[in-house]
């Protein structure tokens, strides 16, 4: 077990309650991995999937049937099992023809299974006649096949009875790229956050450089969430009913009859997994029919490109603590002004609530405007020459001529503003907040007393006279990562909660580094 997330376990119900947090290194980063196209070969099978409590619950799931044709982005321990919730991210480009070969390995008394590609004519071949599509009996195939239209992400899942299907399991996402980039995001010197990207050494996790071929769509970072619940008593019929038809003797039922109502989902989890589970890396050992987690990570300024599906039976209501949400598109449909449409014209969401089936692409970036002090701690008493860089504000406010300088997209309004009312010693009073006596504060396994953004911040913000409260938690060092974290989680209580304990469920961390700490997303 992470021992981060042991820590962070016991220590989350205090923690969670502070809007910044100086915080441990993690190595848990999203971005949005899958495997590409445009042929796929999917087998439906049945495995465990495991829970934060200990739990082990059965599932049936999608997985890759052999190797798959390659993974995006590249990075560390890249699997895709035969069995997998959610599925196989699959990962086309825009105008490749598609083809999705489906064996259905599932139990005999599972019955059929088939895939839905909502938003794309699809033709079959092989299978038998379902309701909505062509299905792949026991043991058998099914192919599907279609031209990946428009850019965007979507959801798939079973089209077959699909009240317990996709409840246990039968469910992803299809991410299809532009065929064509917009220039201004794919410039030949690089977009300004591509520049400070590349000047301090960072590699882009990218699938590309904009979400659509539209000139708005620019993005710097990118992840992908997909919310859905389970019911344990359901996945409990199911497990029992298929155990007691392995002993059965020729009076056995020959389907399952598993009651799929009143509905009492216990877990929530996002990309397969309940936090703090979803904190974990991407292809972590430990839960191998999970891949994918959700945790991300940023730069102040940075645009970063939400692709999120609901994929349960309920609607979540999940809140991005930090900023509201841009939404670009609905199910790979641009959201444009009716009388210019090269202007974007979707809403600006506080919560994005997740509808079941419904997929939508949303902007999401931090900058520090509004914090009414200096985040980065710039101080001009201090000795640092870090301390008290220029600030020039641009038309709308922020610093952008100088894409190398660590504090590139700061609040320029708030440079070198005290953040003490009553200070300690470190910066001139005047300031919105007062910081408790360090001798009487307690550092936890996040929180390491820095209220300043980077991991040499405290020291630059410290004048001739004292200190604030030491930078540095219980996992490392204060010179390494020192950023804020805002908790992103459903606003529905109890789904935050693991078969109901908290914290749990549908949650995660949102970390915003200064420039100088290299995310890597390679895990």
């Amino acid at each position: 077990m992470n021992t981060g997330r042991v820590a962070l376990m016991a220590r989350m119900l205090p923690a969670s309650m502070l809007a910044f947090m100086s915080l441990v290194s993690v190595s848990a980063l999203a971005a949005s991995p899958g495997i590409t196209g445009p042929t796929f070969k999917l087998i439906a099978q049945d495995s465990y999937i495991t829970q934060p409590d200990g739990q082990s619950i059965y599932s049936w799931g999608y997985g890759c049937n052999g190797a798959p044709t390659g993974f995006k982005p590249t990075m560390s321990g890249q699997t895709c099992p035969t069995m997998q919730i959610p599925g196989p991210t699959l990962i086309v480009t825009e105008g490749q023809p598609v083809t999705v070969t489906l064996t259905n390995n599932l139990p005999a008394a599972a019955g059929n299974t088939s895939l839905l590609f909502p938003g794309f004519q699809v033709t079959t071949s092989g299978g038998v006649p379902g309701l909505l599509t062509a299905e792949a009996q026991h043991a058998g195939t099914v192919t599907y096949s279609f031209v990946a239209t428009s850019p965007g992400t979507r959801a798939y899942y079973s089209g077959t009875q699909g009240d317990l299907q996709i409840e246990m399991g039968l469910y992803g996402a299809i991410i299809v790229l532009p065929a064509t980039v917009p220039s201004n995001c794919t410039s030949s010197s690089g977009t300004p956050n591509d520049q400070a990207r590349s000047s301090h050494g960072e590699t882009d996790f990218r699938l590309a450089a904009a979400a659509y071929d539209h000139a708005a769509s620019c993005y710097d970072r990118e992840y992908l969430f997909q919310f859905s619940e389970v019911d344990p008593g359901i996945h409990r019929q199911v497990e029992d009913q298929i155990n007691a038809l392995k002993s059965c003797s020729a009076s056995c039922p020959s389907a399952l009859t598993v009651k799929t109502e009143p509905y009492h989902p216990a877990y929530f989890m996002i990309n397969g997994r309940s936090m703090p589970d979803d904190m974990d890396p991407n292809y972590a050992a430990e839960y191998t029919h999970q891949p994918y987690n959700g945790n991300p990570h940023m730069h102040p300024g940075e645009l970063v490109l939400l692709r999120v599906i609901g994929q349960g039976r309920w609607q979540h209501p999940f809140h991005e603590h930090g900023n509201h949400v841009r939404i670009l598109a609905r199910d790979g449909n641009l959201i444009l002004s009716q009388s210019d449409s090269t202007k974007l014209a979707g809403p600006l969401l506080f919560t994005t609530t997740t509808t079941p089936g419904l997929a939508m692409d949303g902007i999401f970036y931090w900058t520090g405007k509004g914090l009414n002090w200096d985040a980065y701690g710039h101080n001009k008493a201090s000795a640092d020459p870090l301390a008290h860089p220029p600030c020039v504000p641009d038309a709308n406010g922020y610093y952008t001529s100088d894409p190398t300088a660590i504090n590139y997209y700061e609040w320029c309004a708030d440079h070198m503003k005290p953040m003490e009312k009553a200070p300690f010693g470190d910066v001139g009073a005047g300031g919105p907040v007062s910081l408790p006596d360090p001798n009487y504060f307690t550092n936890g396994a996040w929180f390491g007393g820095s209220a300043y953004l980077g991991p040499d911040a405290t020291v630059r913000a410290v004048g001739p006279n004292g200190t604030t409260p030491p930078s540095g938690t219980i996992a490392n060092s204060p010179t390494s990562e020192a950023g804020f974290a805002f908790m992103w989680h459903s606003h529905n209580e109890r789904e935050i909660t693991t078969n109901d304990i908290f914290p749990g469920g549908m949650m995660m961390m949102m970390l915003v580094d200064s420039r100088e700490f290299q995310i890597d997303e390679s895990n």
